[in-house]
């Protein structure tokens, strides 16, 4: 991509080399959608592009965007064929060795950890120097969040299946840690080992965990890690809105949902099916049906009757925010801890949010680059008729 410079041309041959590779509908649609976000000059992808008419949508900070760029490129890894004009070693390279220079959260070295693994290719020296550090460190393991442990775990055992041992032997002491610090009766896993708000866990923190501990169960026949992965998926299941809808933010202990909001399009069309997609496999009940469930929000069958998806530039609405927070995150929290159960808002209270991250369409990537199943999400007329 590094050398086009004209942004119609590069639509022009991403659409063109993933339509002949029998990308689904679905996978077409995200991979037009991220050409707009696309930075040439950088090599990555903008974090944002702003959906509300602005004559420069797209914005671009460097830390968000290589987070976001690595995301994208997990997904690539899952799709039948990737566009020729993305070279993904040398944007892969490009972007994970900025991470030992750049203030990104700790979970983004296990997402490059578990992308290296999938794309089969060599993580930057600095950075495996950084990660051996980090993972032999045990005494600050308590300083990391349930997300950074699950990318963490996720991305060790990916490379172990694939034939990359370096950093195996600290799977087991970090499944262990995630089973004793995380997990809870309620199958919800809490946000942090220790600390005020260890209990209160978003969405994301769910998926991670979960993913993980189903990853981590898998490769090393594990029952009881596969069991806290269904516990968890069996209780988001259980709290899953009356239309679709993923809260964002848990009371782990008491397993209870402190706030629906904001409900955002990345958890419905893509770190929910992620995690279903493993539930599915071990039989949870209701899997199947809670991914669609929630994929179909999406279309408009939401709170506000609104299509999440802007066709004309193969996007989507990043979420339904509150117009106006009256109350608060803290006195939401308190609500919940005295055991007062969240509730939808009104329509008439909720917003969206007018922008699409390159983070959004690199979920559906990796959730459904390889699902053959599920005919009316990949290959909806919806998809089918944007392309043309």
């Amino acid at each position: 991509m590094s050398n086009v410079s004209s942004r119609d041309e590069l639509s022009a041959k991403v659409i063109g080399a993933s339509q002949t590779a029998a990308n689904s509908p679905l996978i077409n649609y995200a991979l037009a959608g991220l050409q707009k976000l696309w930075l040439p000059e950088l090599d990555r992808w903008s974090h944002i592009y702003h959906l509300d008419g602005r004559e420069n949508p797209k914005d671009s900070f460097s830390h968000h965007d290589v987070v976001q760029t690595l995301h994208v490129l997990l997904g690539m890894s899952r799709i039948r064929a990737v566009p020729r004009t993305i070279d993904v070693p040398y944007v892969f390279r490009v972007n994970a060795e900025q991470l030992t220079r750049l203030p990104v959260p700790k979970h983004t070295i296990g997402l490059a950890v578990w992308a290296a693994a999938r794309l089969k290719l060599d993580l930057p020296f600095g950075l495996s120097k950084m990660i051996r550090h980090l993972l032999e460190d045990r005494e600050n393991w308590t300083r990391l969040r349930g997300q950074d442990i699950g990318l963490l775990l996720t991305g060790i055992v990916a490379q172990a299946v694939g034939g990359r041992t370096e950093f195996i032997h600290h799977a087991a002491p970090l499944a262990n840690y995630l089973s004793e610090s995380f997990a809870t009766e309620t199958g919800l896993f809490c946000d942090s080992a220790t600390g005020y708000r260890r209990r209160f866990a978003t969405f994301t923190t769910q998926v991670y965990l979960a993913i993980a501990c189903y990853s981590y169960g898998e490769y090393a026949g594990d029952l009881e890690m596969i069991h806290l992965g269904n516990a968890c998926a069996r209780r988001l299941i259980e709290l899953q809105g009356p239309q679709g809808e993923w809260p964002r933010l848990f009371d782990a202990e008491c397993g209870k949902v402190v706030d629906f909001y904001d409900v955002q399009s990345v958890h419905q069309f893509g770190m929910a099916p992620a995690l279903l997609e493993f539930a599915e496999r071990h039989n949870v009940e209701g899997a199947s049906q809670a991914l669609v469930h929630g994929f179909i929000w999406i279309f408009g069958e939401n709170q506000l009757r609104r299509c999440m998806l802007m066709p004309s530039l193969h996007m989507s609405y990043s979420a339904h925010v509150r117009q106006r927070d009256m109350r608060g995150r803290i006195l939401r929290i308190v609500s919940a801890c005295i055991g007062r159960n969240a509730r939808l808002v009104a329509p008439a209270q909720l917003v969206l949010r007018k922008e699409c991250r390159s983070l959004d369409l690199g979920w559906i990537l990796w959730s459904f680059g390889e699902r053959r199943d599920l005919p009316q999400i990949t290959h909806n007329l919806f998809f089918s008729s944007a392309l043309r």
